[in-house]
């Protein structure tokens, strides 16, 4: 899911962050907030869904009765410094989460962000979108999945503080994520979509 244009259906030049909430409330569909405009988000095929699926679940499972968890993509992140609302995939808070004026919509502490990419989201998702989602003073681990093709770009703090990537291509390896001290087999992130058996 990502920005596109913005809705047609709201055609004001500029929206406050209150109106923005108040429509959202009450809409149907979800919409992205960013300085002021409101934008619709685009539907997932189903290797997309069944990905999502698959790290959902295995999160939740290894997660449970720990000291981080896994949402969904109905969970709302508001990222204060640059005034973006979005539904990231899959997220993981450690700790209490914390909300926007204590609202429990709007989550402002994600530690892990997951996108899963589809080809007219990948160059948002890498790059307009990942540098707003560092703006968030949490957030330590960012990983985009490609669900068509085994690979998996893992961006994380390093101990200098820097952002660095790793990337994964094989089904035999397995996702480390520092962050929660845990490993996600990629043979689990991929089970039972077209991406198994085929090469990037």
């Amino acid at each position: 899911m990502h920005i596109r244009e913005p809705d047609a259906a709201y055609n004001k030049q500029f929206y406050t962050i209150a109106e923005y909430l108040e429509i959202e409330n009450e809409a149907e569909e979800k919409h992205e907030y960013y300085q002021g405009e409101i934008f619709a988000m685009s539907g997932a095929k189903h290797q997309h869904n069944l990905v999502i699926r698959n790290i959902y679940l295995t999160l939740g499972a290894k997660l449970k009765g720990k000291h981080c968890q896994p949402l969904g993509s109905d969970s709302r992140i508001h990222i204060e410094k640059n005034t973006l609302f979005t539904y990231p995939d899959i997220s993981v808070v450690c700790g209490e989460p914390q909300f926007l004026n204590n609202d429990e919509w709007n989550l402002l502490n994600p530690a892990i962000i997951f996108e899963v990419l589809s080809p007219s989201t990948k160059s948002y998702d890498r790059g307009d979108k990942f540098k707003l989602y560092r703006d968030i003073p949490t957030l330590k681990e960012y990983i985009l999945v490609d669900p068509e093709t085994i690979s998996i770009e893992a961006f994380f703090i390093n101990n200098h503080n820097h952002w660095e990537l790793k990337e994964y291509k094989k089904i035999t390896e397995a996702l480390s994520l520092k962050t929660i001290n845990l490993s996600l087999q990629l043979e689990t992130i991929y089970e039972e979509t077209k991406a198994i058996g085929v090469t990037s």
